[in-house]
C-alpha cells in the first residue's frame, strides 16, 4: 500500500510539471538576433561630420544639435558572407562602423534608427575609446553618464583614451579581425608586459568619479589599421578632465609603485661592462605605508620583485657565481628605482595628482588624519615626502647550462 501511495504521488508531480511546462510561452518580448544590430565598440571624438552625414544633411536629414562630438559605434557584421551579397567573404570585414555627430549620446544612438533597418543594442559593448582632445575639453563623468545609466550596457565595458582619433582605433585592414575584440584581447597580455594596465571598467570608474579621485586610463594609439598601447592618460579627480600623460616608462614605474603589475620585463645594463640584462618579473609586491609622526605625514614604499634573467650579453667565459648574481640584482634594482622615482616626480611635481593609491593607504591606516586632508588630497600629496625601498631577487637564469 505504501509503494502504491508513493507511485501515485510521483505521478501527480509529473502531471503538475507537465502542465507548468505546457503553460509556459517563453519570452513574449524577445527580439531575434538577426533583427538586431549588436554594437561592441564605441568611440568619442571632437565633432567632425563624415561625408555621409554632410550629404544626408544637405537633403534635409538634419536636426537641432550642437556638433560637439562625433560618436562612432562598431557593429558585428552578421551578414558577412551571407546569401545575396556578391562581395567575396574574404574581402568583407567582420564589422561595420557608423558615425553620428551631435551633443547628446542618447540622441545620436536613437538617430541611428533613422538610418538602419535593425535597432542597435548595447548588451555586448566591450570597449569605449575617448579621444584626448575631447577628454581635455569635457568632463569624463559627463562623457560617460549615458553609459552608466543605460541598463542595456554592462558595467564591464573597458574605457580607453586615445591620443589619435578614437574612431581610428576601431579600424583594421584585416577582414577577420574585429577591432573592439582586439583591444580587449591586448589587455589579457598584462602578465607579459608592465606597459599594460589592468582593464579600467565602467564599474571601477563610477566609484572613482563619484569620490572625486584621480585615476589613469590606458592610452591606445593607431596607425594604418594597427594599434598599440602606449602609456596612460592622467585624469584629475577635481576637474574630471585629462591633464596629461605618462609615457611608457612612467607607466611601468606606476605599475611597480602601485604593485598592479602582473609580470613583465625590466631591461638594465651591467655597471662595469655595460651589457644588456633582461630581467623577467615573476612576482611583484608593493606595500605603501603611511607614517604619521608629530602631525607630519610621510610615506614609505617597499617594492619587492623576484624573477629570472632571460637575456644577458656577458662573455661566455665569465662565471655566473654569487658575486655576478649580486651585481646583476643591483643593476635591476637601480633600473627599477629610476623608473619609480621618475614616475613619482611627474605625479607630485608636474601633475600634483595621486593615481598610485597613497591616499587610500592613509585613509585606511590613519582615518582621522585623512579626514581633513581628503578634500584637497592631490595638492596635499604633492608636498608629502616619499621614501622608496627596493629588493630584487634573481631565482634562476633560464635553461642555460652556463654557471
Amino acid at each position: 500500500m505504501k509503494a502504491l501511495a508513493v507511485n501515485k504521488s510521483r505521478l501527480f508531480l509529473m502531471l503538475i510539471s507537465a502542465a507548468i511546462l505546457f503553460l509556459q510561452t517563453g519570452c513574449w518580448s524577445k527580439d531575434e538576433i538577426e533583427d538586431l544590430s549588436i554594437y561592441i565598440g564605441m568611440a568619442l571624438d571632437i565633432g567632425e561630420q563624415s561625408k555621409v552625414e554632410k550629404a544626408l544633411e544637405k537633403q534635409g536629414a538634419g536636426y537641432a544639435r550642437k556638433k560637439a562630438m562625433t560618436f562612432t559605434i562598431q557593429i558585428i557584421n552578421e551578414l558577412k558572407g551571407g546569401k545575396g551579397d556578391k562581395t567575396p567573404a574574404a574581402e568583407q570585414k567582420a564589422y561595420i562602423n557608423m558615425s553620428e555627430t551631435g551633443d547628446s549620446i542618447f540622441e545620436m544612438i536613437r538617430e541611428f534608427s533613422t538610418r538602419m533597418e535593425r535597432p542597435v543594442i548595447g548588451h555586448h559593448l566591450k570597449v569605449i575609446v575617448v579621444n584626448e582632445k575631447l577628454a581635455r575639453r569635457k568632463r569624463m563623468d559627463q562623457l560617460l553618464d549615458f553609459f552608466l545609466r543605460d541598463n542595456d550596457i554592462r558595467p564591464s565595458a573597458v574605457v580607453f583614451i586615445s591620443k589619435s582619433k578614437a574612431s581610428h582605433t576601431l579600424e583594421t585592414q584585416s577582414s577577420t579581425v574585429v577591432p573592439a575584440f582586439r583591444l580587449l584581447g591586448i589587455t589579457d597580455n598584462q602578465y607579459r608586459s608592465l606597459k599594460i594596465m589592468s582593464p579600467v571598467t565602467l564599474a571601477k570608474l563610477e566609484g572613482k568619479m563619484h569620490a572625486g579621485m584621480s585615476y589613469v586610463l590606458q592610452n591606445v594609439v593607431s596607425a594604418k589599421g594597427e594599434v598599440a598601447f602606449s602609456g596612460a592618460a592622467v585624469i584629475k579627480g577635481s576637474s574630471q578632465k585629462l591633464i596629461g600623460f605618462l609615457n611608457e616608462k612612467e607607466l611601468v614605474g606606476l605599475m611597480l609603485l602601485s604593485g598592479q603589475g602582473k609580470g613583465g620585463q625590466i631591461k638594465a645594463y651591467h655597471e662595469e661592462r655595460g651589457e644588456v640584462i633582461s630581467y623577467e618579473i615573476k612576482k611583484l609586491e608593493s606595500k605603501i605605508n603611511a607614517i604619521v609622526k608629530n602631525g607630519k605625514v610621510t610615506f614609505e614604499v617597499e617594492i619587492e620583485t623576484t624573477g629570472r634573467v632571460m637575456e644577458e650579453w656577458t662573455p661566455s667565459e665569465l662565471e655566473i657565481n654569487e658575486a655576478f648574481t649580486k651585481q646583476t640584482e643591483a643593476a635591476v634594482k637601480e633600473e627599477i628605482e629610476k623608473l619609480v622615482l621618475s614616475t613619482l616626480a611627474k605625479l607630485q611635481d608636474k601633475y600634483k595628482t595621486d593615481v598610485a593609491g597613497f591616499g587610500q593607504r592613509l585613509r585606511i591606516q590613519h582615518p582621522k588624519v585623512w579626514e581633513p586632508m581628503k578634500k584637497d588630497w592631490d595638492e596635499e600629496f604633492s608636498q608629502i615626502p616619499v621614501t622608496i625601498h627596493i629588493k630584487s631577487k634573481i631565482t634562476e637564469y633560464g635553461a642555460t647550462s652556463r654557471r
